[in-house]
């Protein structure tokens, strides 16, 4: 239906109605000197072809990994996606999904919720997933204020291998729940057990750490989840890149209580930085601290089966004061397009675009370890991200590669002032050998 304006005669009468003479005196709070007094500085109406070239045009100064060779990752990841995510993910039907606020008519919505709960579990080895937070760094926000609510204490303690931003993030989220957030610090790139051990108290909530972490390095989940257990605290991992759960331990296997993570990796485009997915998981006696929603499984009375709103722990259909979260926002698409993608390779495929992502990253380590006057940062074991201490200055190797179509990786200076020499570079299995040779190259030239 086409916009109808109101005439002149009409904009007259409801002014008068009102009470004022002109539109201009419904911004008379508005000091006349702040206000507009010339039309929009926008070029003249374009016809339709010539306004799409313009847009492309506009489009094509960005620099996107479609046309750049990425090396780069700290958090978003350039991984390949199968042309069937998008052909299934994105039908119209889907298109058109938001919240199921009327749940007995949306089948299909529901039933996509449920699949992607599922493969969760599976992912992350534990018993109920929810869908969906706003993004990884939100949805460790709410484990924290989770494991809060379920010890009744008031202390955090986070690894400082986790994310900064993600840091920043749970920060906020805390800052008005009278819960503290202590950092502790690593050693080698890891959190170290018995440091983790000496930092917990008896009013330590949770130990968060992350896993892969943002070094790269894999932490030791099992003796973390031991110290912050053996003092009553939970052990929250958030999952830097999903897909490493095709080759390392689910956190489920060593004991974890909560597990986040961005589920941007699990064939989301990269989207300049959203919209994203946040993945939150845990044990089943802790559902009802589970912030969001959960979809299960039933059947009619005719034993047909239907997908239903099983719990909803939101402001919106609960009191205020016992919500667990009031996101309400419904990443679903997302979800969706994740469940597509886990659905689409499988149990194996997942593997094997684990293991690519190792033996390309370490391919690439080593050749570099190789390199004059530059050093990999850190003995521990790594997955598909690593870090690396340079000759140069990383944000001059990051131009001089730009000039090549390279896309180099996040220099470390911006967030740990140590580590000012630090480069972490990813590399995903869209990376061929060749690409990671081009980048050997020119960073030997470099010196």
């Amino acid at each position: 239906m086409k916009y109808i304006p109101a005439t002149p005669s009409e904009r007259t009468r409801m002014l008068r109605s009102i009470g004022v003479r002109a539109i201009d005196d419904l911004f008379n709070d508005i000091p006349k000197e702040l206000r507009l007094r010339g039309p929009l500085d926008l070029p003249p109406a374009m016809p339709d072809p010539d306004l799409l070239a313009h847009a492309r045009r506009l489009a094509g100064r960005n620099a996107d990994c479609d046309r750049l060779i990425s090396f780069l990752g700290a958090g978003a990841y350039d991984h390949f996606v199968p042309s069937t995510v998008a052909h299934l993910a994105l039908k119209p039907e889907f298109l058109t999904a938001y919240t199921p606020y009327q749940a007995e008519i949306m089948q299909g919505e529901l039933q996509a919720i449920f699949e992607y709960q599922t493969l969760m579990c599976e992912l992350t080895g534990m018993d109920v997933a929810n869908a969906s937070m706003y993004d990884g760094a939100s949805a460790l926000g709410e484990a924290a204020r989770m494991a809060a609510d379920l010890t009744t204490r008031t202390r955090i303690v986070v690894s400082t291998a986790v994310h900064p931003e993600y840091r920043q993030v749970l920060r906020t989220f805390t800052s008005h729940l009278r819960v503290t957030v202590d950092d502790l610090a690593t050693t080698g790139g890891i959190t170290d057990p018995a440091a983790a051990r000496e930092a917990m108290t008896d009013e330590t909530a949770a130990l968060i750490i992350q896993s892969p972490n943002f070094f790269g390095c894999l932490e030791d989940g099992e003796a973390l989840a031991k110290a912050a257990h053996d003092r009553g605290a939970l052990l929250v991992v958030a999952v830097a890149d999903p897909i490493s759960l095709g080759l390392v331990r689910a956190p489920g296997e060593y004991d974890a209580d909560i597990v986040t993570g961005e589920g941007q990796a699990l064939g989301n485009a990269l989207n300049f930085g959203g919209p994203y997915l946040g993945m939150i998981a845990t044990r089943e006696a802790f559902v009802r601290r589970l912030p969001g929603r959960l979809v299960g499984r039933t059947v009619d009375t005719e034993g047909r089966p239907g997908y239903v709103l099983t719990l909803q722990t939101r402001e919106q259909h609960i009191r205020r004061a016992r919500a667990t979260s009031n996101i309400c926002t419904n990443e679903s698409l997302n979800a969706l397009v994740a469940a597509v993608y886990l659905s689409t390779l499988g149990r194996q495929g997942i593997q094997h675009v684990a293991e690519l992502n190792a033996r390309k990253a370490h391919y690439a380590k080593q050749r570099i370890a190789a390199l004059r006057g530059y050093r990999v940062a850190f003995e521990a074991p790594t997955f598909n991200e690593f870090v690396v201490r340079c000759p140069v200055s990383p944000e001059e190797i990051n131009r001089r590669l730009l000039e090549h179509q390279i896309l180099g990786g996040l220099p470390l200076g911006r967030f740990y002032p140590d580590f000012a020499d630090g480069w972490l570079l990813c590399v995903t299995e869209s990376r061929t050998r060749d690409e990671i040779d081009q980048l050997v190259g020119y960073l030997e030239a470099l010196q």
